[in-house]
């Protein structure tokens, strides 16, 4: 399962969002997650849905490796609905064992909750999948330029960001390496209560978090070897310019939470 997680991968190609402005992406994954939190029913929702699949269709990232890296988030998935499943009381009983009660109101619940959350996950994951490090890291920067007036160092602020978000599929390979490397030895980490468990990671901590000081190390030490010096001065090879897809992009954007605010209001109160 460690494996299978993706966040922070980017998958070469040459689909419409892999050549959309990085900037433009940000914007419209910031205000494709805002829509998700917003929707109010099954009609909205399930637009949502609909839209995101057909970003995943136009993106040209397989399908498989998309509902791959959902795997991690099984547990957090099943949790979710099973406390909104039992938590969520309605009128209509469809299944009653002692406390234990199910209404439709919560099973509608439970399945609303589990669509947004994949959803979330998937908008979120489409932008890196899409977007160089490097894009990124610009976009992130011209984004956040207006906070250059409040003297604040915008650029160390988005490579970092960028820099932490690059590092996790390196982090995940480094887990994953350790896990097989301490399963030869002979540990266990499927057995035992749950202290023995938790004792059981120690060997796998220690060397992960010696692993990144390194691996931060060494990075810092290019970085300074290349005479890195932050943004001031800094000139860009690619620039950043608008084309007429960034903009109907922005004109799409735009009508679908149009569309989102419409259905929430023409069918308020149904789930």
């Amino acid at each position: 399962m460690i494996k299978d997680i993706s966040i922070g991968r980017y998958f070469p190609g040459r689909s419409v969002l892999h050549s959309l402005d990085a900037r433009i992406k940000i914007l419209v994954v910031f205000a494709m997650i805002v829509m998700l939190f917003i929707c109010k029913n099954f009609y909205s929702l399930g637009l949502m849905s609909l839209v995101v699949f057909f970003l995943i269709l136009i993106s040209r990232v397989p399908l498989l490796t998309i509902i791959k890296s959902l795997k991690p988030l099984v547990f957090i998935v099943l949790f979710t609905a099973v406390l909104n499943l039992f938590y969520t009381q309605g009128s209509n009983i469809l299944f009653e064992y002692k406390i234990f009660k199910i209404s439709d109101k919560g099973l509608y619940t439970a399945i609303f909750m589990s669509a947004r959350i994949i959803l979330l996950v998937t908008v979120s994951s489409l932008l890196t999948y899409t977007t160089t490090p490097t894009s990124l890291t610009d976009a992130l920067e011209k984004l956040l330029s207006p906070l250059k007036v409040f003297k604040i160092e915008v650029h160390t602020i988005a490579m970092m960001m960028t820099l932490a978000l690059r590092f996790i599929p390196t982090l995940i390979e480094e887990i994953d390496r350790i896990m097989n490397a301490q399963k030869a030895r002979g540990a266990d980490w499927e057995s035992g209560s749950l202290v023995s468990r938790a004792k059981a990671l120690v060997p796998i901590l220690v060397p992960l978090f010696i692993s990144s000081f390194r691996r931060a190390y060494e990075l810092a030490f290019a970085m300074e070897c290349r005479c890195y010096t932050g943004g001031k001065g800094r000139t860009r090879m690619k620039q950043m310019k608008m084309r007429w897809p960034d903009f109907l992009t922005l004109v799409f954007t735009g009508l679908l939470m149009t569309a989102v605010i419409g259905l929430n209001f023409s069918f308020a109160g149904v789930i």
